[in-house]
């Protein structure tokens, strides 16, 4: 299908939300000769974005990830008024996080023109995608429908991982190690925020620290001490925390 482009008069109004107040403005003078961006605004922390969000309901926002207050992501879960997002960043990490959250693009500081030119490329076939507004997309991107791919990074690039070939996730830290044959990924997120983004028919919290792809698991077994445990077709064993176990008695027998 031939993608229809939004009129060519139309314009898109874009909010700014960067802590820096010189990142605020080189945005702003970047975005100043695009004839189909309309700045309606800025904000400089968490809490403000996400009154400017809710009040002046902008179409496009270009938002930090790390800011005070509240990070780009936690404004992202507390807005009422859902826009197209691209996120900004000075840490490469954020970026995979931008991808799984939905984000139509990320931009890396610094960055040039040229790579600012992508995104409104970008932008501006997605808002010209027919019978799809941008709340809607959005909107879709942010569901808690069950993601099928994640984004990882290998080496300078990010490319996308099949969650079926994810055999499970595990916490390490302030991130999640995605174990997908001899390969492991990490990504910048909580265990809860990934959790309800899996298909439970699938995917299984047997630990605090553990999420399991069921189609990997040979079985649940009983160990001598009592305890249960998974034992994966690659030979691994990981163990089933107490509380989780009582939700398996049907499987480990």
């Amino acid at each position: 299908m031939e993608t229809i482009r939004v009129n060519e008069t139309a314009r898109i109004s874009t909010l700014i939300v960067d802590d820096e107040p010189v990142a605020r403005a080189g945005m702003r003078r970047m975005l100043a000769d695009v004839e189909w961006i309309e700045c309606i605004g800025e904000a400089a922390n968490g809490p403000a974005a996400i009154e400017a969000i809710n009040t002046l309901q902008p179409e496009l926002v270009f938002l930090d990830i790390q800011m005070p207050g509240l990070s780009g992501t936690e404004v992202l879960r507390q807005v009422r008024h859902q826009p197209f997002v691209v996120f900004t960043t000075a840490y490469a990490q954020h970026a995979v996080s931008a991808f799984e959250l939905g984000a139509l693009d990320y931009l890396l500081k610094p960055f040039a023109e040229d790579r600012l030119q992508a995104t409104l490329n970008r932008i501006r076939a997605a808002v010209g995608e027919p019978q799809t507004s941008s709340l809607d997309r959005f909107g879709e991107a942010m569901s808690r429908a069950p993601i099928s791919r994640l984004f990882v990074r290998t080496g300078r690039s990010i490319v996308p991982l099949s969650v079926s070939d994810i055999v499970w996730f595990e916490a390490v830290g302030d991130y999640i190690a995605a174990h997908a044959g001899e390969t492991q990924h990490l990504l910048h997120l909580s265990l809860n925020q990934l959790e309800c983004r899996l298909d439970p028919e699938r995917f299984l919290r047997v630990h605090r620290a553990h999420i399991l792809n069921l189609d990997h698991v040979v079985a649940f077994r009983r160990e001598a001490g009592g305890q249960l445990s998974a034992e994966l077709k690659n030979g691994k064993c990981l163990q089933v925390s107490r509380a989780r176990a009582r939700n398996l008695r049907g499987l480990a027998r």
